[in-house]
C-alpha cells in the first residue's frame, strides 16, 4: 500500500484521480480549497486548505509520500483563462502553490512527484491553421503561449526539472489536453468546451439554437478521464520524466463538438456562432508519438464515447437544477 497526496483533490481530474488510487487499495491523503461539489471524496484524510499559504503545505506535506500528484492549480474555461481579466491571479496562485509544493517535497524527502502541465504551453504560432496544428513535445520552445496560464505552465515545468537536476527529485511531467468527463465544472463560467456544450444542448428547447463561441472553426481535441489516468498511471511506472503529452488526436471544431453532442442527445438545433474575443488558438490536436514511443500506448478511445457519459451526467444537473429553482 502507497502513501499519496493528491493536491487539487476537489477538481475534477484529481477527484476522479483519488477514487482510482483508493480501487486500487491505497493510503491516499487530498487537499483542495474545497471538497468535491458532486460526489463524496473517498481519501482517507481531506484537509480543506489553501495550497499558496506555506504553513499549510507544511501540514500536508509532514512526510516523505511515495507518491505526490500536483493538479492544483488556478484554472478554467476560456471564459476564465484567455479573456485577460484573471491573469494576476492565475499566474501568482498557481506559480505560488508549485513553488510551494516542489520545494517542500524536497525537504520531506517525497519518492516521486507529478506534475500536471497544460498544451497551453505550446507557441501560438504553431497554432494558427485549424487543420494542422503543431503540438510535438520539442516544439514548445522557441517559447510563446497564447496566455499566461500557458506561461505559468511552461514556467513551472521548468521549475520541476530543475529540482530534478539539482537534487535528484523522481518528477514526471504531463501535458494534458482539454480532459472531460462526469463530475467536472459544467456551469458558473470557468467550464471548459464539452462542458458548455453538453449543458447548451440540455438545456435548449427542441428544435432551438445554443451558442457557439467564435466562428466555431477552431478545433481542438478532447481526453476522456479515464484515458488520462491510465496514461498518468502508465507514467508514473515508467522511468521516463517527461514531459509529455496527454491527449487525444481526434481532432473536431466547435461547432462539429456541438453537432456530436446535438446528435447525442436527438436535438436537432442549430449553431449561433457568437463573435468573441477570447477563443484561443484557431487549432489544437494532441501528438502521441513521444508517448507512444516511451509509453507503448495512447489513447484510442472515440470522442463519442466519452461524450455520450458525460452529456448524460449534465443532463441529470441540467434537470435536477429544474426541479430545485
Amino acid at each position: 500500500m502507497k502513501k499519496v497526496l493528491v493536491c487539487g483533490a476537489g477538481g475534477f481530474i484529481g477527484g476522479h484521480l483519488v477514487k482510482k488510487l483508493k480501487k486500487e487499495g491505497h493510503w491516499v491523503r487530498g487537499v483542495d480549497l474545497k471538497k468535491h461539489e458532486y460526489s463524496l471524496s473517498p481519501a482517507d484524510e481531506f484537509i480543506v486548505g489553501d495550497l499558496t499559504e506555506q504553513d499549510l503545505v507544511k501540514q500536508v506535506l509532514d512526510q516523505p509520500f511515495d507518491e505526490i500528484y500536483q493538479l492544483a492549480a488556478d484554472m478554467g474555461g476560456a471564459g476564465y483563462l484567455f479573456t485577460g481579466e484573471n491573469d494576476a491571479n492565475v499566474m501568482h496562485n498557481s506559480a505560488t502553490i508549485n513553488l510551494n509544493i516542489i520545494h517542500r517535497s524536497h525537504q520531506v524527502g517525497a519518492k516521486k512527484i507529478f506534475y500536471s502541465s497544460s498544451a497551453c504551453i505550446y507557441p501560438a504560432y504553431n497554432q494558427e491553421d485549424p487543420a494542422n496544428p503543431k503540438c510535438s513535445e520539442e516544439s514548445a520552445y522557441p517559447a510563446l503561449p497564447d496566455s499566461e496560464y500557458g506561461w505559468e505552465k511552461l514556467f513551472s515545468e521548468r521549475l520541476y526539472l530543475a529540482f530534478h537536476r539539482n537534487y535528484g527529485l523522481d518528477v514526471r511531467i504531463a501535458r494534458f489536453h482539454n480532459v472531460f468527463g462526469p463530475e467536472g465544472t459544467w456551469t458558473g463560467g470557468k467550464e471548459k468546451a464539452p462542458a458548455a456544450l453538453c449543458r447548451k444542448v440540455a438545456e435548449a428547447d427542441e428544435n432551438g439554437s445554443i451558442e457557439v463561441w467564435g466562428d466555431g472553426l477552431q478545433t481542438r481535441s478532447f481526453l476522456y478521464i479515464d484515458e488520462c489516468l491510465e496514461a498518468v498511471d502508465r507514467l508514473m511506472k515508467s522511468d521516463f520524466i517527461g514531459p509529455v503529452n496527454i491527449g487525444s488526436e481526434e481532432m473536431v471544431s466547435l461547432n462539429q463538438l456541438a453537432e456530436i453532442v446535438m446528435d447525442i442527445a436527438r436535438k436537432p438545433l442549430s449553431i449561433n456562432n457568437i463573435p468573441v474575443s477570447f477563443t484561443g488558438v484557431r487549432g489544437r490536436n494532441s501528438d502521441n508519438h513521444l508517448i507512444k514511443e516511451k509509453l507503448n500506448w495512447a489513447p484510442s478511445k472515440p470522442l463519442e464515447e466519452g461524450l455520450i457519459k458525460t452529456y448524460e451526467w449534465i443532463r441529470e444537473q441540467v434537470n435536477a437544477a429544474v426541479l430545485t429553482a
